[in-house]
């Protein structure tokens, strides 16, 4: 058998080379040369067409247990996964440091456990003792979670194939595992990988829900190889600024439900609170309304969430070149904007500087966001205030045409269960008004319509 051969794979992108680089040459991503050696070099003669076992297969429609799902009991995690726990199945959370992903899953697991649930607990950063201190302030020291502190997953697997499998399984976090069949340090590609296989296949083998925590790079995805998020079922986000109080749980793949289902969740002295209405928590609730504000009913899977857009616009005296500041929005999508705005309304915005900003923290990816943020815009620029209780939405074509989006109707009804009653968006939306009787609906076909409402010019 041949020696095996050093290489050199990215953990930003999982490219290999043969000798370590500074950068990346596929990702340009510097410093995620990380050495690999591979576990066996097979030579080329190698044949895998003989010699294995013959592979029974099944009809699409065999009978078979059906897989119930088991509730976590926290309805916002539920809602996440796509409506609880399947047995098998492995799910990857990825979050910032600090934001709650382990105080999250020590709240789901001690809930578990009250429920009669066998649930196992292993940390492999922290100590045992200060899990149990984490568990004692928020109130959950009595719940029946089986808790441990290790790191090689030879020990961790001898020991739950000695026991009856769990219902639910927590690692936190894959990057402090390591096994001693791979070489390599523990958090390099090859140990992360195979440390990730090994412990799926036993989640799958015995039924048991398993729950990777995984590390994040500086911009935010899952560390390690993007083969991780291949082999696992369910991964998930848990975003939000640790200066704010809110967190949300994002699905990004779900192979048991929708995907882009989100959580919300309020951090508190007692641990994560579960948000009922979350359109609250990025509402000021202020009673007259301000020049620059706009609402937007944004949709996160199947739920909509009331979001306020706020816009400023300060003129120059001088030459000098504006800004544009935006905080949780695109900025090439605000430079289309402004440009629309110029070009198909007549505005003036290339002497100012342009302020836009998503309160609470929350970042905004739907299209349909573009008529409110021109809303904010305008208003910020009249300095008139937006009419109270009113609503904006559709997307804004190159042209100033308003284009309609999904589920108008959702979002409007969503609106006017929080007591607002105007709603400006695509004049498509044909059955907006008899969706939500308590709110007038004002169909708009080009940017330039929204201008005269919000100036008063009609």
């Amino acid at each position: 058998m041949a020696k095996p051969k050093k290489r050199y794979v990215c953990q930003a992108c999982g490219s290999v080379s043969a000798r370590w680089q500074g950068q990346c040459p596929d990702c340009a991503e510097w410093n995620t040369m990380v050495e690999d050696v591979p576990a066996t070099v097979f030579s080329q003669k190698h044949d895998l067409s003989s010699g294995g076992r013959r592979v029974e297969f099944e009809p699409l429609d065999a009978p078979g247990e059906v897989l119930k799902r088991r509730a976590t009991g926290l309805a916002e995690l539920d809602r996440a996964l796509g409506g609880g726990l399947v047995p098998g199945s492995a799910i990857l959370m990825g979050g910032d440091p600090g934001i709650g992903k382990s105080t999250l899953l020590l709240q789901a697991a001690a809930s578990i456990a009250k429920a009669g649930g066998q649930t196992v607990y292993i940390s492999g950063e922290e100590a045992a003792g200060q899990v149990r201190l984490r568990a004692s302030r928020l109130g959950l020291a009595d719940a029946p979670i089986k808790l441990a502190a290790a790191t090689s997953v030879r020990d961790i697997l001898t020991t739950l194939k000695s026991m009856e499998a769990p219902a639910f399984l927590v690692i936190d976090s894959i990057q402090t595992m390591h096994s001693d069949t791979i070489e390599g340090a523990p958090g390099t590609v090859s140990q992360v990988r195979g440390c990730a296989f090994e412990l799926i296949r036993y989640a799958k083998e015995h039924g048991c829900a398993l729950v990777l925590v995984g590390h994040v790079t500086k911009d935010g995805s899952i560390a390690g190889p993007r083969v991780l998020e291949h082999m696992v079922d369910v991964v998930m986000s848990f975003e939000g600024e640790r200066s704010h109080q809110y967190r949300i749980l994002r699905a990004i793949k779900n192979r048991f439900g929708a995907v882009d289902e989100i959580g919300v969740f309020a951090m508190a002295g007692a641990g994560l609170e579960e948000v009922a209405n979350p359109s609250l928590l990025f509402l000021s609730g202020r009673e007259t309304p301000l020049a620059g504000s706009a609402v937007f009913p944004a949709l996160e899977g199947t739920r909509p969430v009331l979001i306020e857009i706020q816009a400023l616009i300060v003129r120059l005296q001088s030459g000098a070149t504006p800004r544009r500041a935006v905080v949780g929005w695109d900025s090439g999508r605000l430079a289309m904007l402004l440009a629309v705005l110029e070009s198909r309304c007549g505005l003036s915005f290339s002497t100012a500087e342009v302020y836009l900003n998503v309160a609470g923290g929350y970042r905004l990816s739907d299209p349909a966001a573009d008529l409110a943020v021109a809303a904010a815009l305008v208003s910020a620029l009249a300095d008139t205030p937006i009419k109270s209780g009113a609503v904006c939405f559709g997307e804004v074509s190159l042209a100033g045409e308003i284009r309609p989006v999904a589920h108008a109707g959702l979002r409007l009804r969503e609106s006017a269960k929080l007591g607002f009653r105007i709603g400006y968006g695509p004049r498509e939306t044909a059955d907006s008004k008899s969706d939500s009787p308590d709110l007038n609906y004002r169909g708009l076909s080009k940017l330039a319509n929204l201008v005269d409402q919000v100036m008063g010019r009609t």
